[in-house]
C-alpha cells in the first residue's frame, strides 16, 4: 500500500488543492517516467535553474555532473554556522495534453510534475558512487550500462554524485477536458485536447559503428511508459 503524508507547509498544494498528490507511488511513478529534473538553488542571493538528469533508489534521488560544476559544489556547500548543506529544489514536470477551451483565459495543460525539497550529500562511498551512476544510466536507457565501457578511475574523480532525500514532496496532477464557464459553451469553436506523448524516434548509427554493430533492442525499442 502507497504512503500518503502530510505536506509540510512549504509542500502544500495551495492553488488548485484538489489536483496535490502527497503520496509516494504517486510521485515515484512520475519520477520513474521523466528523465529530466529542474534544480533550483541560491548563490550570493541570486537564484538559479539548471536541468539536469537524475536517477532513483528506493527514496533517494541522485544526480551527477562534473565535479568542478557550479551547481553541484553549491549543492554540497555546507553553512559556517550550521553545518549543513544548501537548500534545494528540485522539480520534474511530464506535459501530457494541451487543453483548449472555448476562451483563452480557460486553456490549460494536461501534466504531471512533483517537487522536491532537500538538501543534497556527497557520495563518498566508492562503491555507492558507481552503483549510483549505474541507476542514472539504466534510469535513463535500461541495458545500456551493462553495454558500455565502465568509468575508470579518472572519469569518476572528475565526477560528482550526489544523494538527494525524497523526503519532503508533493506531487500535482491535471487530466481530463477543458472546463469552461457556463455560458461559453455556446460559443462557436472548437474544444478539446491535444495529447502529447514522447515518441522515440528510429536510431541512427554512429558514423563510425563497428561492422555487424546493429542497434540493441533497447535503443529500437526505447519508451518511457
Amino acid at each position: 500500500m502507497s504512503e500518503t503524508q502530510m505536506p509540510s507547509a512549504r509542500t502544500r498544494v495551495v492553488r488548485e488543492p484538489h489536483r496535490a498528490a502527497y503520496d509516494r507511488e504517486t510521485v515515484y511513478r512520475i519520477l520513474d517516467e521523466g528523465f529530466l529534473c529542474h534544480v533550483g538553488f541560491v548563490v550570493d542571493g541570486q537564484p538559479f535553474v539548471i536541468p539536469t538528469s537524475y536517477g532513483r533508489n528506493g527514496a533517494s534521488l541522485y544526480i551527477h555532473g562534473s565535479a568542478a560544476s557550479r551547481m553541484l559544489r553549491q549543492m554540497q556547500k555546507k553553512d559556517a554556522l550550521t553545518k549543513e548543506a544548501a537548500p534545494v529544489c528540485i522539480t520534474v514536470t511530464l506535459l501530457d495534453g494541451l487543453v483548449l477551451a472555448r476562451s483563452v483565459f480557460n486553456h490549460s495543460m494536461n501534466y504531471r510534475s512533483v517537487v522536491i525539497l532537500g538538501k543534497a550529500t556527497l557520495v563518498d562511498d566508492p562503491e555507492e558512487k558507481l552503483a549510483a551512476l549505474r541507476i542514472l544510466s539504466e534510469h535513463i536507457l535500461p541495458g545500456r550500462w551493462d553495454d558500455s565501457r565502465q568509468p575508470n578511475e579518472r572519469e569518476l574523480k572528475q565526477t560528482s554524485v550526489l544523494r538527494v532525500p525524497i523526503d519532503e514532496f508533493s506531487a500535482k496532477v491535471r487530466q481530463g477536458p477543458a472546463i469552461d464557464d457556463e455560458e461559453d459553451y455556446s460559443f462557436p469553436t472548437w474544444a478539446g485536447v491535444v495529447p502529447l506523448e514522447m515518441v522515440a524516434g528510429k536510431p541512427i548509427d554512429d558514423a563510425r559503428l563497428l561492422p555487424g554493430k546493429a542497434a540493441p533492442d533497447y535503443a529500437r525499442h526505447y519508451t518511457r511508459k
